[in-house]
């Protein structure tokens, strides 16, 4: 992970220290269900928690082991049996690595999750606000780039506020898929530890328990989840795409927050440059890096083998935490975003009346004239229009409107008052509040 893109709450959750800490948690809660079931004193599961649950576990001390042992849980385990001492020997009963490591993860995964729902609420909280705020702030939409029809700056943030609820609903249910317990042992069969010890150890730890582990908990669960993350780091990028284009010098139409003593350029000082979009579109990038590796590791040898563990240690945390950071920082450029609808109004005219095109279309198909002749009458006083404006930059107000009034194939199907009439821009917006009932109510 990169702290630069960090927030101290999700980098905690992969730090070696709470992993320590949950790897003894699964133990001792393991302990307590092997005592009850009478495999180890009652006596010495008590004591390996009041042992181990004070103590402070040294990440250089295990490192050190390792070393010379070559395994993180045996040198993890020797740490632990220096504080508990001889009812060391209970911890671990019937467990393989696998047990503690995936149990780990599933852990990890669904308190990371936690906080990308932090994430996910506040930026939706910031859509539904700036949303209302903007129903009817009237604005030209774009289809491949180009000027198309009317329509508001609160429906296109309507619009992303959907897409993230759907999102939000993608994690709630990753969560649930990913937060499973294995406590199955060598090859998942149970041969040398009780179920009821899994169930026990699943109920404290807040997990669901995995039908059949074979040593290590299923990678499809793990490739769904990282699947939710960049189907969100994508939604993440569709808005920050949309700002930078808003915010480019011939539009201008919305801009980041661009606060007191900030510089956009250290060559020209007249820069303000959409900065944090554009960071959010390269950390999407960085999110959707663990896609491929996570369905990658899927298949497994056999029961089990470790191609996915080194993979693992680094999606986890740089995934969760890319985009925890990600979302915050959208939260941020939305709750903040500079909105400048007059300029929005402008360069819908820019453009002379073109946006009203299919009305004419469909006027004159209803007046009796074929589809295609229709089609040819409103394009060919719509080119004349175009080219005003490509020379001149502006076609001018009324342009479209002008042209069509002089049109004799048009003005004979059509009256100068039905012509007139179809240049009600509010015409486009007699939905708004259906969209907005679907998406908010």
């Amino acid at each position: 992970m990169i702290q630069r893109y960090a927030r101290k709450e999700m980098t905690e959750i992969w730090s070696a220290a709470t992993k320590y800490r949950i790897w003894f948690e699964i133990e001792a809660h393991g302990c307590d269900a092997l005592a009850r079931l009478g495999v180890i004193p009652k006596e010495a599961a008590k004591n390996i928690w009041d042992k181990g649950g004070k103590a402070e576990f040294s990440v250089a001390r295990i490192d050190e082991i390792e070393r010379e042992v070559k395994h993180d849980v045996i040198a993890f385990l020797t740490h632990l049996a220096e504080f508990i001492g001889e009812d060391s020997r209970f911890v671990h009963q019937g467990f393989t690595s696998s047990d503690i490591l995936d149990t780990t993860l599933s852990v990890q995964l669904a308190r990371a999750t936690d906080l990308l729902l932090v994430g996910m609420d506040r930026v939706l909280a910031a859509l539904k606000k700036r949303a209302k705020e903007h129903k009817n702030t009237i604005t030209i939409g774009r289809s491949h780039a180009i000027h198309a029809e009317p329509t508001t700056f609160g429906i296109k943030l309507a619009r992303f506020h959907a897409e993230f609820a759907r999102g939000r609903e993608r994690l709630v249910t990753a969560r649930k898929e990913i937060a499973v317990c294995a406590i199955s042992g060598a090859i998942g069969t149970f041969a040398n530890i009780d179920p009821s010890v899994e169930e026990h150890v699943a109920e404290k730890m807040g997990l669901a328990i995995e039908p059949v582990s074979t040593q290590v908990i299923p990678r499809d669960r793990h490739a769904a989840y990282f699947a939710a993350l960049g189907v969100v780091a994508s939604s993440i990028e569709n808005i920050a795409v949309e700002i930078r284009h808003l915010q480019r010098t011939e539009v201008l139409e919305a801009e980041e927050f661009f606060s007191k003593g900030q510089k956009g350029s250290s060559a020209m000082p007249h820069k303000r440059n959409p900065i944090l979009t554009e960071n959010l579109t390269g950390l999407a990038r960085l999110v959707r890096m663990a896609v491929v590796p996570a369905m990658e590791n899927v298949p497994l040898w056999h029961e089990r083998d470790i191609s996915h563990s080194s993979v693992e240690r680094g999606i986890g945390p740089d995934a969760t935490v890319t985009l925890d950071f990600a979302l915050h920082r959208l939260a941020g450029v939305i709750e903040n975003l500079v909105v400048y609808p007059d300029q929005m109004k402008n360069n819908m005219e820019r453009l002379g009346g073109l946006h009203n095109s299919q009305r004419f279309l469909l006027a004159l198909t209803q007046a009796g004239v074929s589809r295609e002749d229709s089609y040819r009458l409103v394009q060919r006083n719509a080119m004349q229009v175009w080219e005003m404006f490509r020379t001149k930059g502006n076609a001018g107000e009324g342009a479209f409107l002008n042209l069509l009034l002089k049109d004799k194939d048009v003005t004979s199907r059509l009256s100068e008052d039905q012509i007139r009439g179809m240049f009600d821009d509010e015409y486009h917006l007699k939905h708004v509040d259906t969209i907005f009932k679907r998406v908010f109510d």
